[in-house]
């Protein structure tokens, strides 16, 4: 900056002031602004933004854990949730936890030394102490697609139990009765919601739910539990059409029933959630609920912004719908045979 103001032939202070975005309040002239920021990129000038930081109290970085980045879908969050704090002047440190709650614990504890400024949060199962943590530091933060109804805290999630009630409604619609659900083991609460609306589209149709119809498979043990389920639910054509719960759930499956020469819709017709592009490369163009990752994540680093701005706003929780984007996988009974 010394020398930025030497050349220039003006005090370090007004040098400071272009730099730091206040000429108009410091009366510098456009003409002095303009050459003080040519001569800055001349010397390749980089703030010290330790320094700035230890002044203002702020680093301007946002902390963001999610559950899992092999996800798609929280991958192309993470990406939205970065672009929209970038225009804002912050940067995102990204941690994935792997759905493990002392992975999530330690990326928090390193978070919190870097000193962010404030979280964006994709919990996992067992993480409800380090949201308690969070409030009782007041540590400012915002829960991003799953939040816990006993924990009053700041969220954006999707409506899971619609999204999982249109999912079945729809296949029920389209003439299928014998329909399953392949959801995680998990008492997250968004998984639950998934659960009860499927379980409740059933009971509102008058179909009668069959327990072994619901496999809920552990997340450690994805890829062998849902070859188990496939094959249990398949057997003695016990169902006729399938909901997965998760992308990750949906490939796995998908992959099984290649293996098994099963095609899709003919011998399964299928439902999942999540989108992705391994949806339209799949021989038959999947069926899958859309959520609105997008609008979900701006919101997100928005309602952060809000807080980290004014400390004393309201808590805000929002609902969004996804929107069911209908294909190939779950056409009508009626229709099977014409694609066969």
């Amino acid at each position: 900056m010394k020398d930025i103001a030497e050349k220039a032939g003006v005090s370090t202070a007004l040098v400071s002031y272009v730099l730091n975005g206040k000429e108009k309040e410091s009366r510098v002239g456009e003409e002095m602004a303009r050459k003080i920021k040519i001569i800055a990129r001349e010397l390749n000038y980089q703030p010290n933004h330790v320094a700035k930081s230890l002044r203002s109290g702020k680093t301007h970085t946002l902390g963001l854990i999610i559950a899992d980045i092999s996800n798609p879908f929280f991958a192309n969050i993470a990406r939205v949730v970065e672009d929209e704090a970038k225009r804002s002047g912050y940067t995102v440190i990204i941690g994935s936890c792997d759905e493990n709650a002392d992975k999530s614990w330690d990326l928090l504890n390193v978070l919190i030394n870097r000193q962010v400024d404030g979280f964006i949060i994709v919990s996992c199962e067992g993480s409800e102490k380090q949201v308690l943590y969070l409030k009782e530091k007041n540590i400012p933060f915002v829960l991003l697609d799953r939040h816990f109804p006993d924990i009053q805290t700041d969220f954006v999630a999707t409506n899971n139990y619609k999204a999982s009630y249109d999912a079945t409604t729809h296949l029920i619609k389209g003439g299928y009765e014998r329909i399953g659900l392949f959801a995680y083991k998990s008492d997250m609460y968004h998984m639950k919601e998934r659960i009860r609306g499927y379980q409740h589209a059933l009971r509102d149709n008058q179909l009668q739910f069959e327990a072994d119809w619901l496999k809920e498979i552990r997340f450690e043990n994805l890829e062998q539990e849902v070859k188990r389920a496939i094959d249990e639910v398949t057997s003695c054509q016990k169902i006729e059409a399938l909901v997965f719960a998760t992308y990750g759930l949906a490939i796995n499956g998908l992959k099984y029933l290649n293996e098994l020469r099963l095609r899709v819709p003919s011998d399964l017709a299928i439902v999942s959630f999540g989108q992705a592009e391994g949806f339209d490369l799949y021989y038959c163009p999947i069926t899958y609920m859309r959520q609105p990752l997008e609008v979900l994540g701006k919101t997100a680093v928005q309602y952060l912004l809000d807080k980290l701005a004014n400390p004393e706003e309201g808590m805000k929780q929002i609902l969004m719908e996804a929107k069911l984007i209908a294909r190939e996988s779950s056409v009508a009974k009626s229709q099977v045979e014409l694609i066969k």
